[in-house]
C-alpha cells in the first residue's frame, strides 16, 4: 500500500460515503441543470450509491461504539459487494450503448415530438416516455456516463475490498 491510498483505507467509510453522496450530486446536476433526463438503467445506478450511502452511514454510526467496530470489516465487505454491483448495471448499461447487448425493452424506446396534443395527453393522465437506454446522452473522452460509473464503481469496489481487507487484519 503506497502512502497515497493508506489514508483513504484508513478512513474508507468516510470517504465512501462522501464519494457515494457526490456521484448523487452528480447525476442529480446532470438532470436538473444539463437537461439530461435519466432512462431506467441511470436510475437503477443511482439506487447503488443510495445503497452506499445507507450502508457506509450506518456503518459509521455503528463503529463509533466500541462493540460496533467488530461491524467494520463486514460493512466494508458489503460496500465492495454494493460497488461491484453497481459495475455490473454501469457495464450493462455502457454495453447496451454502444450495441454490444439490447438494452433492457423498458427503455428502448425514445419520447415523441412535443406537441400541443402531447401536452394534453400529459394533463390527462399519460405516461411520459423514459429517454432511451441504449442511447448515450453525453460522452467525455468517449466514454459515456455509464462508461465512468463502470471505472468508479470499480474503484470504489477496490477500496472498500482493501479496507476491508485490513479492517479484518486489524481485529
Amino acid at each position: 500500500m503506497t502512502a497515497l491510498t493508506r489514508p483513504v483505507v484508513r478512513h474508507w467509510l468516510v470517504l465512501a460515503f462522501l464519494a457515494s453522496a457526490a456521484m448523487l450530486a452528480i447525476a442529480h446536476a446532470f438532470q436538473t441543470f444539463g437537461g439530461l433526463a435519466p432512462c431506467t438503467l441511470c436510475l437503477r445506478q443511482r439506487e447503488v450509491y443510495w445503497w452506499a450511502l445507507g450502508v457506509s452511514g450506518a456503518g459509521l454510526a455503528v463503529s463509533l461504539a466500541p462493540p460496533g467496530a467488530r461491524l467494520k470489516p463486514l460493512v466494508l465487505a458489503a460496500l465492495a459487494l454494493i460497488f461491484l454491483w453497481g459495475a455490473g448495471i454501469a457495464a450493462y448499461h455502457a454495453g447496451a450503448e454502444w450495441k454490444w447487448w439490447p438494452g433492457p425493452q423498458a427503455c428502448s424506446g425514445g419520447g415523441g415530438k412535443a406537441s400541443l396534443a402531447s401536452l394534453q395527453a400529459l394533463m390527462h393522465g399519460a405516461k411520459v416516455a423514459a429517454p432511451r437506454c441504449d442511447e448515450a446522452a453525453w460522452r467525455m473522452l468517449g466514454l459515456s456516463m455509464a462508461g465512468w460509473n463502470v471505472l468508479a464503481s470499480l474503484i470504489f469496489a477496490g477500496f472498500s475490498g482493501l479496507a476491508a481487507v485490513k479492517a479484518l487484519a486489524r481485529d
